[in-house]
């Protein structure tokens, strides 16, 4: 088995290799939706206590509703051995954690359908057999975490505030279920996130024995800090979390919380450290301070010192995540917190820490990549592992000798990767998606930097079409990151293809206008008071730079199009300039009032703006697209996810009603369905269909 797992690992490095030179014969097919989605989708790697392991969760997607797959597998990270899968069930896993001396790993998984919540599972990795399940809550279970002896599991369940146990948490369900009322109550803000409506539910944490039928404890119910009207775990896409982590001694949990999130309308919302006792009782803060937010706490491996992210609050919108450290004396800090990176001018991903507790390994944007980085554990300077590395590393954990991370590129699909510590070399584990890539005509991105009229240096990736022809002139067609505090990376995406715009036969233009990460923080800070105006002339620059530069591009055909800040960009150049045959759109804001009006998060856009909307800002005004309705006439396409809460609907049907009333040949598409973003498969694949149909009519007029 290892001989013929390095044969093929062989194989696959020269396939990769060899891409290139096959792209230029013409033997590559070009990508296309199918190719894109039904690509695997890889999660973070969990590394073994012994550093010679790793679990992954792997996702095979599917156009049909019940036909997608998601597995944990089990990885050796030396290569010596192929990838195993160890889970083979209908839902996926998530939160997945090794117990500490490595024999059996904990999970939660629904096992009784889409209708079932959530429970804590137990699979023994000593040898064959099927996952225990050891929680049965009517609420869930998520986010398990093992004790130090691994005879206990904390965990996490969105429960009612007044529950003291579950059979009182499933009697609130049980009512709330049979009063007939579909009805939301609401006295503070925020009251929605990202693509659901906030209920009077919050999380909170339990502990019980690593077995079945065991009993929980709910560690927090009823005590002060959860009774605060602003208490709430640290905010993800699917709710909160409380990134709860067992002290050394396993007399208590540390978890991250908020007590301001009822302020989110007025004032910036900070997330610190709390102990709470393994068996109950009031939590002790063990961060506090108003100029700054301490969040997922991790323990250095003799226990000596507790490491947190660190997020500075400032004067300013846009800060670095950073790093901090302070000792631990088992029930609180022995000292202030210091902050590591702070020379770094790169914000961190996220870090472990070596089994020595010497070094810390880190992942930062940097300059259209995301790189690793490592530093003392006790501070020092920042140095890259490989400061040229192409591509994207991700979910990077300290291994035995080594590093484990998924890494893709422009043109690689994602794969689990073992890195050198030492000289940054990377070498596959896994070739989930070489069989699929192969033969895919992904040509790297080329990349670019040109000087603005405001002297900055801006970078920019060109995505080309397949069987592509230097000799040949093509449409330029602007792909517009969102964020804006986000940046267009050396990587292809499941949902924003640069591959997949490109594949009509059009140069696709990626550019990192002012405010994109991974070029220092004065740069992200730019856009601070000048939220579209400086992007928007950069997107147009660079356009022309990219026309002076390359004989490829046709100057006469060209269009834009963005999602979420690339879709307010997108209305932006529909009301600033005619220079683009043709724009599409999707969740764009047209007027700053309106969009801070009802998104689910409004307090920094005021500070991005210089104030609220009644105040002596200029910016909401002048840097509206709407104030310039009169302007528009470009043909224009909008797209908007009904649930999406973080642009809301009515921002695109006011754009759409503007270019209605201007009577601009445009386009609507209201995915009923969809939030912030399009994640399903045959709606995706039509949105890709009716984006390329609407490009070719204004690019490709007479069909070449």
């Amino acid at each position: 088995m290892s001989k013929l797992w390095r044969v093929s690992m062989l194989v696959l490095v020269f396939l990769l290799a060899a891409a290139p030179l096959a792209a230029q014969e013409g033997e590559l097919r070009p990508v296309t939706h199918e190719e894109v989605w039904l690509m695997k989708r890889l999660g973070s790697p969990v590394v073994s206590p012994d550093g010679q392991h790793a679990v992954i969760s792997v996702t095979e997607p599917s156009y049909e509703e019940d036909g997608m797959v998601s597995d944990l597998w089990l990885i050796t990270v030396d290569g010596s051995e192929s990838p195993r899968r160890l889970t083979a069930t209908p839902g996926g896993e998530g939160g997945v954690q090794w117990r500490p001396d490595g024999a059996k790993i904990a999970f939660s998984a629904s096992r009784g359908g889409d209708e079932e919540p959530a429970q804590i599972f137990v699979l023994d990795m000593t040898g064959p057999g099927e996952a225990v399940q050891i929680t049965d809550l009517s609420t869930g279970a998520s986010n398990p975490r093992w004790s130090p002896d691994g005879e206990r599991i904390a965990f996490e369940s969105r429960v009612w505030p007044d529950a003291a146990d579950d059979e009182a948490n499933a009697e609130r369900d049980k009512q709330a279920k049979e009063d007939g009322i579909n009805v939301s109550r609401y006295e503070i803000f925020p009251i929605r996130q990202w693509n659901r409506w906030r209920d009077e539910k919050h999380t909170r944490l339990f502990v019980q024995d690593a077995e079945p039928d065991a009993e929980p404890v709910d560690l927090l119910f009823d005590t002060e800090l959860v009774s605060t009207p602003g208490y709430a775990g640290s905010p993800s896409l699917g709710g909160d979390s409380l990134q709860a982590v067992w002290t050394p001694d396993g007399q208590a949990l540390v978890f991250t919380a908020t007590q301001n999130l009822h302020e989110a309308a007025h004032s910036v919302v900070r997330y610190h450290l709390y102990r709470v006792p393994v068996d109950g009782g009031e939590p002790a803060a063990v961060t506090e301070g108003e100029d700054f937010s301490c969040t997922s706490a991790r323990f250095s491996p003799d226990g000596r010192v507790l490491y947190c992210s660190y997020g500075p609050i400032t004067e300013f919108v846009y800060n670095h995540t950073e790093i901090a450290r302070a000792g631990w004396d088992g029930e609180a800090l022995a000292g202030e917190l210091e902050v590591l990176t702070g020379d770094f001018d790169r914000s961190v991903g996220g870090f472990d820490i070596s089994a020595d507790g010497r070094t810390i390994y880190l992942s930062a944007a940097d300059q259209g990549h995301m790189r690793l980085f490592a530093m003392p554990a006790d501070g020092g300077e920042v140095s890259p592992l490989d400061a040229d590395s192409a591509g994207v590393f991700g979910g990077v954990q300290a291994a035995d000798g080594a590093l484990v991370a998924t890494w893709e590129s422009s043109t690689t699909p994602v794969e689990l990767v073992r890195v050198n510590p030492t000289s940054g070399e990377r070498t596959a584990l896994t070739e989930f998606n070489a069989e699929r890539a192969e033969g895919l005509d992904r040509p790297a991105f080329r990349s670019f930097w040109f000087t603005s009229s405001q002297g900055r240096r801006i970078h920019s990736w060109l995505a080309l079409p397949p069987d592509f022809d230097e000799s040949k002139q093509y449409p330029l067609v602007l792909f517009i990151h969102g964020g804006p505090f986000s940046s267009s990376m050396d990587s292809d995406h499941v949902r924003w293809s640069p591959h997949l715009l490109a594949a009509p036969g059009y140069v696709v233009l990626l550019t990192d206008y002012t405010g994109s990460v991974g070029y220092g923080a004065e740069f992200s800070r730019n856009i601070e008071g000048d939220p579209l105006a400086t992007p928007g002339e950069e997107l147009i620059e660079a356009a022309d730079a990219a026309i002076e530069r390359f004989a490829f591009i046709d100057p006469e055909r060209q269009a834009a199009t963005g999602a979420s800040y690339g879709g307010h960009l997108v209305n932006w150049l529909l009301a600033t300039t005619d220079r683009f045959d043709t724009l599409v759109g999707h969740a764009g804001l047209v007027d700053l009032e309106g969009q801070w009006a009802t998104s689910d998060a409004i307090y920094h856009r005021e500070r991005m703006n210089g104030g609220p909307p009644w105040g002596d800002s200029p910016v909401w005004e002048a840097q509206s697209p709407s104030t310039y309705a009169p302007e528009f006439a470009t043909p224009t396409m909008l797209t908007i996810g009904e649930k999406d809460y973080r642009v809301p609907l009515n921002q695109t049907i006011a754009a759409w009603t503007y270019l209605q009333r201007m009577q601009v040949p445009s386009k609507l598409l209201v995915f009923h369905d969809a939030d912030h973003w399009i994640m399903n498969g045959k709606e995706a694949e039509h949105f890709w269909e009716e984006v390329h149909a609407w490009l070719a009519q204004y690019l490709q007029p007479d069909g070449d």
